[in-house]
């Protein structure tokens, strides 16, 4: 029995490991033959590569596995056990040759081995989220540095939750294995690195441990509970993790004291007023400052921000879309999100730099509503637009563009008033009260949430379309 040897580089990537099984499936190498190396690793037996065998015709037969087959081993890679290259390519082995529904059955070893390694990866990834901290890089603007160890690998994988949540700021991950940064724009992978690359402290850390100490509650103390849930070896990690030795010794003192404390009859709250926006914001740095200040509608309260226009202040043309979505919330620019990339895409392709635009919102806070973790975008509603009409305004009369975009019909109704249509006016030539020409088109959104296929790129069509009589109907300045 002829035995071969397998490499994946790197370990913990689905398309290497799945391009090498996807070869030995199609050369019928069975599982028993083949030895599967990691990064160092070399054939005990001097086995001939699997990579040394022909590549597949182009046009064999597509191997085709369930769905969940591909998630589980996308997950089982992440996991440092050197065992579960061979037991994945043993499931795909039996997946392939008879065994469809494999996954169907928990009972069998194989599939209780794969689901273990999951679960370990997937607890992994959601420590990471919890406790990872971020230093302040001494010198730098909005610049932060984390040291952490995780326990398999995961640090591509868990990399675009930071990159969602903290889009804002510049950060970097160091692990002793691999690393990642983050410049607001671009994910970039890199090796290992050491503890003493990151900072050790910033003075944020003194502030959170105060915070800690004054909202940790000794009445509900549960140190097995505690263990379990930020095991010890992440303390090291954690600014607030030198406090607990202290704050759980003295935990029955302060339970007593509070049981000792006279009651107090609970005094009445009275909201603090909200800061006061400038009462006549002067040019577009003044209005934009303003809006941060804004309580107009209730929708400032669960936003994260104020997302104001962003371009140049003397923009031949401005394009205003509905509100921002959840990327666009997170980082404070308009027109980052899917939706934005799709516009880019568009005016690449009629030839217009967007860095001479003015892109703005009608409405400038993200309306949405949770679904578990996610955040789903919510169409505004009239006194949201009204709220926000005079930023809108007060942007047009700074800038003064030459030509006027609106996307989408919550932009248009801003614009152009409540009675006009999309449907029946998109793609129209309109001149607004003080001459600016102004046209509606649909939002890239709104492209799409038509999925796939024909539907998709019918409504993509529509959009190029009518950008491009941005180049085409209107004059050069």
């Amino acid at each position: 029995m002829t035995r071969w040897s397998a490499r994946v580089d790197p370990v913990w990537s689905l398309p290497a490991w799945r391009d090498t099984a996807r070869r030995a499936l199609q050369h019928r190498v069975a599982p028993a033959q083949l030895d599967w190396l990691e990064a160092g690793e070399a054939s005990l037996l001097d086995a001939p590569a699997v990579a040394s065998l022909p590549a597949p015709a182009a046009d064999s037969a597509a191997i085709a596995v369930p769905q969940a087959f591909v998630d589980l081993a996308s997950t089982c890679l992440c996991h440092r056990d050197p065992q579960r290259l061979p037991l994945l390519y043993r499931m795909l082995w039996r997946i392939v040759h008879g065994e469809r529904g494999l996954l169907t059955n928990p009972a069998d070893p194989d599939v209780l081995r794969a689901m273990a390694l999951a679960q370990a990866v997937r607890r992994d990834s959601h420590k990471m989220k919890a406790f990872v901290r971020f230093r302040e890089v001494p010198g730098e603007d909005n610049a932060f540095i984390a040291w952490f160890e995780p326990e398999h690998h995961i640090v591509d994988r868990v990399a675009p939750f930071f990159a969602r949540r903290f889009a804002g700021m510049r950060w970097a991950i160091l692990t002793p294995a691999r690393s990642v940064q983050w410049d607001g724009h671009v994910l970039a992978f890199g090796p290992g690195a050491r503890q003493q690359d990151a900072p050790r402290e910033d003075a944020r850390e003194a502030l959170w441990r105060t915070y800690y100490a004054n909202i940790f509650n000794p009445a509900r103390l549960n140190t097995r509970m505690m263990q379990q849930e930020m095991p010890t070896r992440y303390w090291k990690h954690l600014p607030e993790a030198a406090l607990l030795p202290g704050l759980v010794r003295d935990a029955g003192d302060r339970v007593q004291e509070m049981h000792d404390r006279q009651a107090q009859a609970p005094t009445r709250r009275i909201p603090q007023r909200a800061p006061a926006a400038p009462s006549a914001p002067t040019g577009l740095e003044g209005l934009r400052e303003a809006a941060t200040h804004c309580r107009r509608c209730p929708l400032w309260e669960p936003a994260t921000r104020t997302v104001f226009g962003q371009g140049p202040a003397d923009a031949r043309i401005m394009l205003v879309g509905e509100q921002p979505g959840d990327a666009e919330d997170l980082s404070g620019h308009p027109f980052v999100g899917p939706a934005g990339q799709l516009l880019d895409r568009a005016l690449r392709e009629v030839g217009i730099d967007r860095h001479t635009l003015y892109l703005t919102n009608a409405v400038k806070h993200f309306r949405f509503e949770r679904r578990g973790k996610r955040r789903i975008h919510t169409p505004p509603q009239v006194t949201h637009i009204t709220a926000c009409r005079d930023w809108l305004m007060g942007e047009i009369e700074n800038v003064r563009p030459q030509v006027i975009v609106c996307l989408g019909a919550t932009a248009a109704s801003a614009v152009f008033g409540a009675g006009f249509t999309l449907k029946e006016h998109r793609g129209r030539w309109h001149s607004l009260d003080d001459g600016t020409r102004a046209f509606a088109t649909v939002h890239p959104a709104w492209v799409l949430r038509q999925g796939e296929g024909e539907a998709r790129e019918a409504a993509y069509r529509l959009l190029l379309e009518d950008l491009q009589r941005l180049v085409d109907d209107h004059p050069a300045p």
